[in-house]
């Protein structure tokens, strides 16, 4: 606990929530194994979560109050008495998750190649990944997806105002997640101390939904059937809705959009589809008109990308309308583009594909001839 010396005679307390379990910990009796600020191993994770969901607004605030029933502070008992006292807000909180693997090495490598495939999630170098909140030309601050270097341990690290994502290898053994929030007006909440469960929701829900575009980005699931439902016409219900074509970039503005507004915990609504897909069309937000995103809408609504909530004007994106936005995405940047690059390179040193299509047009060519020679 930190004092200011001149008026108002600011105060700072740091409480670390996992040195506060691990101190719980022990003293139930409960048998663990630290990770630095962290658990690698427990005898009984079970009562080890109820002690970290147990740590509550409450909890702090009656740390705190002992702590300055002890120590010298600007505020006598008379003060006290006539109702001047210390009001506790946050000024930053960090929620975390921390993952084990029993093959660290392997999970290095997996971890490695997660980053690698997340660069581009939610095309960053138009819109960042975000978390909660919906961006636009007014936001202030940066919006940024950085991978950072120190040493040999690769972090990756997603800015959203003065909060971030940060994630990490924690000691070469786990998989770390911290959402840290520097300013909770980011999200729409108060700073004083009764607003930390809402601020946890935020931050362990930022934690997961991270964790569950890097899934389903390692492992996608959709395929022929994806590609046939979203890139092909359906009806729906005697409504024939027209095919999201695979390669019209309006297609790919919208699965790249889906990608970010699966983030928010809340759903997205109209406005929050035109912020994304305006710049990714190349656009003011103001040129896309009511109609023409009722149009979007309701074309993702009944390729199964996207579900109404109910009883609101807002949606959610499906688990198959994340999936599909990842794969095709994915199949449009990484291998259509360059593979049709590679096929035209002109030059004396063509790249392996183009070399490999010239020996198969070759090869068919000979076995042309040979027909012919036959016939």
């Amino acid at each position: 606990m930190k004092f200011g010396t001149f008026f108002p005679y600011t105060a700072k307390l740091c409480f670390n929530g996992h040195h506060y379990a691990q101190c719980q910990a022990a003293k139930a009796g409960i048998d663990f194994e630290a990770l630095d600020n962290g658990f690698l191993s427990c005898a009984d994770p079970a009562r080890l979560q109820r002690i970290c969901d147990n740590l509550s607004a409450a909890k702090i605030d009656a740390f705190c109050r002992k702590w300055l029933a002890r120590l010298p502070h600007p505020f006598t008992a008379a003060d006290r008495r006539a109702g001047y006292r210390y009001e506790i807000s946050i000024l930053q909180a960090e929620f975390s998750l921390t993952q084990v693997l029993d093959r660290p090495l392997a999970g290095r490598v997996f971890f490695e190649e997660v980053i690698r495939d997340n660069l581009d999630a939610g095309r960053p170098d138009q819109v960042s990944l975000t978390f909660a909140r919906r961006v636009n030309r007014r936001t202030p601050g940066r919006f940024r997806t950085r991978v950072i270097t120190e040493g040999v341990i690769p972090s990756i690290h997603v800015d959203y105002k003065r909060s971030r994502i940060k994630q990490y290898f924690k000691l070469n053994r786990a998989v770390r997640t911290e959402t840290t929030v520097n300013d909770s007006h980011d999200f729409g909440v108060g700073r004083l101390l009764h607003n930390l469960p809402a601020l946890r929701k935020i931050g362990f829900s930022a934690n997961r939904r991270l964790l569950e575009v890097e899934r389903t980005s390692s492992d996608p699931t959709a395929g022929a059937d994806a590609y046939d439902q979203v890139c092909r016409p359906v009806v729906v219900d005697g409504q024939r809705v027209p095919a999201l074509r695979f390669d019209a970039q309006t297609t790919q503005a919208l699965l790249s959009a889906l990608v970010v507004l699966r983030l928010l915990p809340n759903g997205f609504a109209n406005r929050d589809l035109r912020a994304l897909l305006a710049p990714l069309l190349g656009l003011d937000p103001g040129a896309m008109t009511q109609g023409r995103m009722t149009y979007h809408l309701r074309r993702l609504r009944l390729h199964g990308l996207i579900e109404r909530i109910p009883h609101t004007l807002r949606y959610h994106v499906t688990d198959f309308g994340l999936a599909a936005a990842i794969f095709l995405t994915r199949l449009h940047n990484r291998v259509l583009y360059p593979g049709i690059a590679d096929l035209l390179s002109p030059g004396p040193s063509p790249p392996p594909l183009r070399r490999a299509f010239d020996n198969l047009n070759n090869e068919i060519d000979r076995v042309v001839e040979q027909q012919r020679l036959a016939a």
